[in-house]
């Protein structure tokens, strides 16, 4: 795989945003997309959505930021340090994801604005948690999914959203077709749960042509946060000028060499680990 290039000593890198909840564990959230993003070659500015209590078996609860502070800071970076890139993860409530909309779209993030955005809609953890509130799916297909330059859920998230099961190829493609009717410019159907084949393959879609990435399947229970590494990649990508599908090839390939170097922690599962860059270095 091309990595994507690290700044010379001295030199401002490129910056992107991450509009996330924390993951106490370290794994996933801001926390993965922070990894991923320095290891990628980019300054990576916050805004923190959410708070979570979480290990590496699962989440004990969750904090919500008030809207208008999560707002803020998003306003806040854009205005004094720039980004190239952005991405959403964890937003936890109605109130958060239509203050989120407003200010993206007020600094010019999103669909068809300058700065593109990768939404990950996150509506639980891999354990089954929620980090969402029910009544913020509405919202979510409503208003988040159609800011999406990139749209990247889980086979979960799918199914909350558009009510598809994804259990092949042929409702991949439906499934895709459904988001793509939401609004988002790119669909993702992540095929990564699908585990009918040695090959996982990722769907991308732009409501005009499909096109497949695979890799070959890493068996591994060490997976916690991938979807986070994925999107982050994904941002990264987009942030040093790369086209969406440029950038969804990077990140399967990120991805995959992630869950390769995978590690045990705690007493469930291992996080995905972008410091793989380190050791190969």
């Amino acid at each position: 795989m091309e990595l994507l290039p690290l700044s010379p000593r001295g030199e401002t890198p490129v910056r992107a945003l991450t509009i996330a909840g924390t993951d106490s564990g370290g794994g996933a959230g801001i926390q993965a997309d922070s990894r991923t993003m320095a290891m990628c070659g980019v300054h990576a500015c916050v805004a923190v959505a959410a708070v979570t209590v979480q290990n590496s078996v699962g989440v004990r609860g969750f904090h919500e930021i008030p809207a208008e502070i999560v707002a803020d800071q998003v306003r806040c970076v854009v205005e004094d340090i720039g980004v190239s890139a952005a991405k959403t993860g964890m937003l936890a409530s109605t109130q958060i994801i239509e203050a989120v909309a407003q200010v993206c779209c007020e600094v010019g993030i999103g669909r068809d604005q300058a700065v593109p955005l990768v939404v990950d809609p996150v509506c639980a953890s891999m354990h089954g948690d929620p980090l969402l509130h029910a009544d913020a799916l509405d919202a979510i297909r409503s208003v988040l999914v159609p800011l999406a330059t990139v749209v990247t859920p889980n086979l979960d998230e799918v199914r909350l959203i558009t009510s598809i099961d994804v259990v092949d190829d042929a409702s991949a493609r439906r499934a895709a077709e459904a988001l793509h009717a939401l609004g988002a410019r790119w669909v993702i159907v992540k095929g990564g749960h699908l585990r009918s084949s040695a090959m996982s393959t990722d769907l991308l879609f732009d409501g005009d042509r499909f096109l497949e990435f695979s890799t070959p399947r890493i068996d591994t229970g060490n997976d916690h946060g991938g979807g986070d590494t994925l999107a982050a990649a994904i941002t990264s990508a987009l942030a040093h000028g790369r086209s969406v599908p440029e950038a969804v090839e990077f990140a399967k390939e990120w991805i995959t060499k992630c869950l390769e170097w995978a590690y045990d922690l705690g007493h469930g599962h291992g996080p995905v680990n972008p410091l793989w860059r380190l050791n190969e270095r």
